[in-house]
């Protein structure tokens, strides 16, 4: 038996086969977890559904997480499908390619406002939805993917920085909202990872050149490392451990100089 057996997980924000959300969803179906996937746009539909087919998971269709519509519809048929759910995976992120590029200074009001939106207030969003789905479940988990740049300064990762100190914050006021239902909610910092967002971040090479060289661990990190984590989270293994940032960083985050 897995730790995940039982359990219906939604996992949203899934872009390709290098995704840290497809770890976890790998873990999560190892463990014996159900899984459902969305997609945003007829070009990820393509990546996402040849995915979903390998893990046996059902692909609920398009969700834009600044729809409030599509949200809600996302979560009918969360319903329909199963009645209720244990576990939401929130992989979603967003900045304009220049504003992880230039002086963090030059941000646009706009891009400013839509990053936030996307990578923190959507998980508000996609946790108030779930919300009575996990309830009937008599509880659940929600996971986050952050990074270390929400509590220090990294160059050129700006805007997303911030937006990722935004969603650190809305864990832990989820937590405390959540806490009561049973509901647990914590975020993921992970250790650069050659991702497809990753890839707009300039200077993102020597960034992961300078975690596996300083680490205490002295390597990089596996994304099936925070696929093993993420499971861990989202299962009664750690039923005491709520509004945290659990860092899966080979270390880096414990070092001064």
């Amino acid at each position: 038996m897995g730790i995940a057996d039982g359990k219906r997980a939604l996992v949203i924000g899934l872009a390709n086969d290098k995704s840290l959300a497809w770890p976890i969803v790998q873990n999560l179906k190892a463990q014996g977890a159900e899984i459902a996937l969305t997609y945003q746009g007829e070009a990820l539909e393509r990546r996402v559904r040849p995915l979903a087919e390998q893990v046996g998971a059902t692909v609920l269709g398009e969700l834009d997480v600044t729809r409030d519509d599509q949200i809600e519809s996302t979560f009918a048929r969360v319903r329909e499908l199963w009645g209720g759910l244990d576990m939401l995976v929130h992989a979603i992120a967003f900045a304009e390619r220049e504003d992880l590029r230039d002086r963090f200074l030059t941000v646009s009001r706009a891009n400013f406002a839509r990053s936030l939106e996307i990578s923190a207030y959507s998980l508000v969003a996609l946790a108030r939805a779930a919300e009575p789905l996990m309830e009937a479940r008599g509880g659940g988990a929600i996971v986050t993917l952050s990074y270390l740049g929400a509590v220090r300064a990294v160059p050129n990762y700006n805007v997303m920085g911030v937006a990722k100190a935004a969603l650190e914050a809305c864990v832990r006021y989820l937590a405390l909202d959540l806490g009561g239902k049973n509901i647990r909610v914590n975020a993921i910092s992970a250790a650069p990872a050659r991702t497809l967002s990753s890839a707009a971040i300039k200077g993102f090479h020597d960034m992961a050149h300078e975690v596996e060289r300083r680490s205490p661990l002295q390597r990089a990190m596996a994304i099936d490392e925070v696929g093993k984590m993420a499971a861990v989270l989202l299962s009664d293994m750690s039923s005491g451990v709520t509004g945290q940032t659990v860092y899966v960083d080979v270390g880096f985050n414990i070092m001064g100089i």
